[in-house]
């Protein structure tokens, strides 16, 4: 039915009136399952005063009349939708095969296929580096070609190849889009090379850091997806650029012939498409099993037609063999040969692309969709984009013996593995990293239509009723930043700041920012307030009933939550990282029974875990572990004059912990066994951080050995 809608504007059109109708539903379902949860008492025995009155009989009749309204009114909607049908729509199930053969493969997925066919286009490339005929101390070579034909990809070829990183006292790799200012770039290229954020320092700091840092060096620099055509920049920087040793290098790619011709020095190195042999060599890699080469005549046949098709392009040629992958009778690919892809018109990468999209299955096609949330280039955080997906409901339980967060990684790695994504790596944090193709991400702009908005300063928004996701991409730090169009748009599920400044920001002209938001958008799942400046977090955040995922990092003003958010049952994530002046979590923080993520790393002043965490066995990150310190090196009893405080047998049921957790304040227990430390198999790191001199470590070691799984310990 969705690849209707993009033929017939009456249908698409219908379809966009029946999924506000549905998520409007979806709303009210979600309303009526936090009641349920409620009233059968899975928060705990000791409900506040206020809720035991909430529930009172005449609330609780209340509430079901306001309820039978609402559902009334989503069914004469949806009638009237339904009557408004002039068009046959013809059912389409999906194959089950398709999953079946998603779960062979999500486990065992390997680094990205080799580079096939680009071997002479390498060759070219190194020759220009190692050319000692060349009289520039900087010479400039661009690297030219439509999208998708893997200009970024040859540019890592060579940036990384053993002759070439011994050839170069330094090599930067900047990524540029449509970011082409000086200050920018240079900001870029230092960080890259010193590993330090200078965002606050002036130009003329800046430029004199670029030159000390480059001076007297061979360097190699690779500026990828240059766009700009203002040739009075280039030299701006290139000027800059120039303090080196002669032999330093500047590789550009971009699909700009003008862009090429300004910055480069040599003549453009042109990539052409693969040629019919190289091309059909990496379509049968990706259509086929590895070592199941196709033995069938006729399915070979039919690829070699579908490979003509793809223009030579390798992304074009590793997204169609993917998805054929999954189709395995010669009927299914005669069928995509003469109904879908002979449709598009040669060489046109887009329409191509979303014919992938199209056989997705359903689950996948909206977590696809979403990323258009981050920006281009935008290096992605997994862990925190399978978060997202969990958060606006996209990611469902088909087995009861793998959580939420498991099944999304699974949906991850069907996605990456179809080459949705690329770049997929671990950084030096253990933190998996991805990024997505400039085309993919087009692809998804465009099949995820309005419902996702990306705001730019001093750009008019394109926000409309059907809004349901929110990006700031810029640094936000005042409610006057935000365009009075989307306080019009009151159904958003999803607010994102994603061009936050990576320094901590001083102040608080944020709160008006916490504050505006969270009295606007009370169907908001996704509220991401970090690095706004907030000192006090208002108690209206707990009417936001349908939240998922909270991010209040880096609001280092924080001294104390509000108790109302131990009300927010639906919550997944908190991420409370550098809020280095909160003191302790809500006592009763054990009621948020749906907790996946709670994040309160570097928050120096927590002083103490609350009691109750070990009922919390959704969890899989804890961070850190506080224990609460008395004079002599003992941790405080449950039951301290103290009040109830979190101890170390709290840890003993979780164990589907995983990533990093830092243990602290340890003493002299005798109890450490009871952490369970050993049943805590998927933990990476484990850091154990003692605040008194006089350690016993005999004594409190033997009960704190690690599973053999961990990869890191500290102390």
């Amino acid at each position: 039915m969705q690849e209707k809608q993009s033929h017939n504007h009456q249908i698409k059109n219908w379809l966009k009136r029946l999924e506000d109708v549905v998520y409007d539903a979806d709303d009210l379902m979600d309303e009526f399952n936090t009641e349920a949860l409620l009233q059968q008492g899975m928060l705990g025995s000791e409900m506040t005063k206020k809720v035991r009155t909430f529930f009172s009989t005449s609330n609780q009749l209340a509430f079901r009349h306001k309820l039978g309204h609402k559902i009334k009114a989503i069914k004469e909607r949806l009638a009237v939708i339904r009557d408004a049908r002039q068009f046959h729509l013809e059912e389409r199930h999906e194959q089950s095969s398709v999953v079946a053969r998603r779960r062979e493969d999500s486990h065992s997925y390997v680094p990205e296929e080799e580079v096939i066919g680009r071997d002479e286009d390498k060759i070219a490339i190194m020759k220009f580096l190692m050319d000692e005929k060349i009289e520039e101390n900087v010479a400039v070579i661009s690297i030219v070609g439509t999208g998708g034909l893997g200009k970024t990809t040859l540019a890592q070829l060579v940036y990384n190849d053993e002759i070439v990183q011994k050839n170069f006292d330094l090599r930067m790799w900047v990524c540029v889009s449509n970011d082409f200012t000086v200050r920018l770039l240079v900001e870029k290229i230092l960080k890259f090379a010193t590993d330090k954020d200078l965002k606050n320092m002036e130009m003329d700091q800046l430029q004199k850091e670029l030159r000390k840092e480059i001076n007297v060096k061979r360097y190699l620099l690779v500026l990828d997806d240059v766009w700009n055509e203002n040739d009075g920049l280039w030299l701006s920087l290139k000027i800059l650029l120039s303090n080196c040793a002669k032999g330093s290098r500047i590789v550009v790619t971009t699909r700009s012939t003008r862009v090429s011709e300004i910055m480069s020095t040599v003549e453009p190195y042109i990539l052409e498409g693969l040629d019919k042999d190289k091309s059909w060599s990496l379509f049968e890699r990706m259509a086929f099993k590895h070592g199941h080469e196709a033995n069938n005549s006729n399915i070979v046949e039919i690829g070699k037609q579908i490979v003509k098709k793809c223009g030579g392009i390798p992304l074009v040629l590793r997204t169609i063999g993917r998805m054929l992958y999954f189709k395995n009778s010669e009927t299914e690919w005669l069928s995509f040969l003469e109904m879908e892809i002979s449709r598009v018109p040669q060489n046109d990468v887009l329409p191509t692309l979303k014919l992938s999209y199209d056989n997705l299955p359903s689950h996948l096609k909206q977590c696809f969709a979403s990323c258009q949330l981050f920006p281009k280039d935008y290096e992605i955080n997994v862990q925190m984009l399978i978060n997202v997906w969990m958060a606006l409901g996209f990611v469902k339980q088909s087995d009861s013996t793998k959580s939420l967060a498991d099944t999304g990684r699974e949906y991850f790695m069907d996605l990456l593995w179809r080459s949705f994504f690329q770049e997929h790596h671990e950084d030096k944090f253990l933190n998996i990293k991805c990024k997505i193709h400039d085309l993919m991400h087009d692809l998804a702009t465009q099949v995820g239509g309005t419902k996702c908005i990306s705001l730019q300063p001093k750009i008019k928004s394109n926000s409309d009723k059907s809004t349901r996701h929110v990006l700031f991409n810029f640094h936000l730090d005042s409610s006057e930043q935000i365009p009075t169009t989307v306080f019009q748009v009151n159904k958003v599920r999803t607010i994102l700041l994603l061009g936050q400044s990576s320094s901590t920001v001083q102040g608080g002209r944020g709160q008006s920012v916490c504050d505006v938001l969270l009295s606007s958008f009370k169907l908001v799942r996704i509220l991401d307030l970090h690095n706004l400046g907030i000192k006090v977090v208002p108690n209206s955040i707990g009417k936001l009933r349908h939240l998922r995922y909270l991010d209040l990092s880096q609001n280092k003003g924080i001294k104390a939550l509000p108790y109302s958010i131990t009300t927010l049952y639906n919550l997944q994530t908190l991420k409370l990282s550098k809020c280095r002046q909160l003191q302790e979590l809500p006592s009763d923080t054990e009621k948020l029974v749906n907790l996946v993520n709670l994040d309160t790393s570097y928050c120096s002043s927590l002083t103490h875990m609350p009691n109750g965490l070990d009922q919390l066995t959704n969890l899989q990150t804890l961070t850190e572990f506080v224990l609460k310190r008395d004079s002599k090196g003992s941790s405080l009893s449950r039951h301290s004059d103290s009040g109830e405080v979190g101890e170390l047998r709290d840890l003993m049921q979780l164990n589907n912990l995983r990533g990093e957790m830092v243990i602290r304040n340890l003493g002299n227990e005798k109890d450490t066994k009871s952490a369970n430390l050993m049943g805590k198999h998927l933990l990476c790191g484990l850091r154990l951080r003692w605040d008194i001199a006089d350690v016993d470590y005999e004594a409190t070691l033997a009960g704190l050995q690690p599973h053999p799984n961990l990869k890191r310990l500290y102390r």
